[in-house]
């Protein structure tokens, strides 16, 4: 070797044989759950504020709400394991996934709920998983027909529906006797504060737990104030068996099933889009039958959901972000994750913790996640070109037409009852109108005639005042 050759110094951060392993490497036991509940407490908060949310709008009382909260730990830890170690040809992705509720069915099964009750709900989501692990297959081949500008519309007027959930935590109903009590929105200013900061200003895990601490600051600064309740989690058993059906035989109103298989539909959208980018941080290709299967387990989810009194699950993208920083590819540690959740689910002591939380912390960690789903669908959007008209037409309609129904929740009032829970859910409603003008206008003789006219257009010519 020359003198003035350059010895170089080798890459440190390869040096551990679990950095960048391939996904199908196992890292033993101990790396495996180190990573597997590195993941469980990334994922933690926003899969519990899901039945959080749905339990506040719904006025369920504490113990129903700490029951939903296990359930949703059981049914996430599952459909991780299902989506990280597969079933051989029957569903998995076997990619690093963490699966947990999503926000996007809660707007819908409020509105169930409101209308039909629990057993509607529940028999809703478990029609709607069937439906969904039905189409799978064939859904896994008309992606096209759910583009950026269907599923950002979807998830922009979700969060911004989503926030008068978390509002309401804060400010308490109009008829209570805290409603907007400044000490309330205080708590829940801070809590935001102290989340912005620590996700802002922190690196690695401690920023990834950003919501968690704010929660757990939120509590504290609560306890002065005798707003801190524990007593439920006394009575609490340690470990126990979750019972199917709790709420009853379940009831599947035809407009509830409908709503539920639209919204996985939805979640089909949002899970291919997540299985993309975890085959291109982890390069392993995904075939067809990769991504049908893991729609598959999706469906599944809801099957599991209904039965269990649980929730619909998707791959959760901060765990995808995760996978990405920590270049932790191995699906032998999130399947760990998953066999941790089973077991969070199977205590009800967990529930009856994250259930007696103030309502002011819980809204105020809710708008954060609520306004990040929406910064989510604008990002999405932004991916589709504005300069096409007719592109832009589709997502303001789209828009347009699911927060229509949110500032006027009264405008179907005078419809048939069977019609409004589709009608009055501006989630179900911004999904139909983006899938079927994308189907109209993008994948017809409609669009080529449209688009047509518009290249024969001559440009407007303005007179210069200035």
């Amino acid at each position: 070797m020359g003198k003035n050759s350059t010895k170089q110094k080798p890459d440190t951060t390869q040096d551990a044989a679990f950095i960048g392993s391939d996904v199908d490497t196992s890292l033993g036991w101990k790396l495996n759950s180190m990573f597997g509940i590195q993941h469980v407490l990334i994922m933690y908060v926003g899969c519990v504020a899901v039945p959080l949310a749905f339990g506040a709008a719904l006025g369920l009382d504490s113990e129903t709400v700490a029951l939903l909260i296990n359930a949703d730990l059981f049914v996430a830890g599952i459909i991780t394991v299902l989506q990280s170690l597969g079933v051989g040809k029957i569903a998995g992705a076997r990619l690093p996934i963490i699966g947990g509720a999503t926000f996007v069915q809660v707007a819908t099964m409020i509105s169930i709920g409101q209308q039909y009750g629990l057993q509607a709900v529940y028999g809703s989501m478990l029609a709607g998983g069937l439906i969904g692990m039905l189409l799978a297959w064939p859904f896994s081949r008309i992606l096209k027909f759910f583009p950026p500008m269907v599923t950002g519309s979807v998830l922009l007027v979700l969060g911004v529906s989503l926030v008068s959930v978390a509002t309401d935590l804060v400010v308490g109903s109009p008829d209570s006797a805290d409603h907007g009590n400044p000490r309330n929105i205080a708590i829940a200013l801070v809590v935001i504060i102290i989340a912005v900061v620590v996700s802002a200003l922190g690196k690695g895990m401690l920023s990834k737990a950003s919501l968690f601490i704010s929660m757990i600051c939120g509590v504290i600064i609560c306890i002065p104030f005798g707003m801190v309740d524990f007593s439920d989690v006394t009575d609490a058993q340690i470990f126990g068996l979750i019972a199917p059906f709790h709420f009853g035989a379940p009831e599947f109103p035809p407009v509830g099933v409908i709503s539920m298989a639209i919204i996985m539909a939805v979640i089909f959208a949002e899970t291919i889009a997540s299985l993309s980018a975890l085959s291109e941080i982890t390069g392993k290709k995904l075939s067809k039958g990769d991504v049908a299967r893991g729609l598959a387990v999706d469906g599944f989810s809801g099957v599991l959901g209904g039965v269990m009194n649980g929730f619909m699950d998707t791959v959760f993208n901060q765990n995808v972000g995760a996978v990405r920083t920590t270049r932790i590819y191995s699906r032998y540690a999130t399947g760990f994750a998953g066999i941790f959740l089973i077991i969070l689910g199977l205590m009800p002591v967990t529930g009856a913790v994250i259930a007696a939380l103030p309502e002011p912390v819980v809204g105020g960690v809710g708008l954060v996640l609520f306004g990040s789903i929406a910064v989510v669908g604008v990002g999405t959007l932004k991916s589709v070109s504005t300069s096409d008209t007719i592109n832009s037409t589709i997502m303001a309609l789209a828009v347009g037409v699911g927060l229509m129904t949110k500032f006027a929740p009264t405008m179907w009032d005078e419809f048939p009852d069977w019609s409004q829970s589709i009608l009055a859910d501006g989630v179900v409603l911004t999904a139909v109108t983006a899938v079927l003008l994308n189907l109209i206008f993008n994948h017809t003789s409609i669009a080529d005639r449209a688009r047509a006219n518009r290249r024969e257009e001559k440009p407007v010519q303005y007179s210069a005042f200035m």
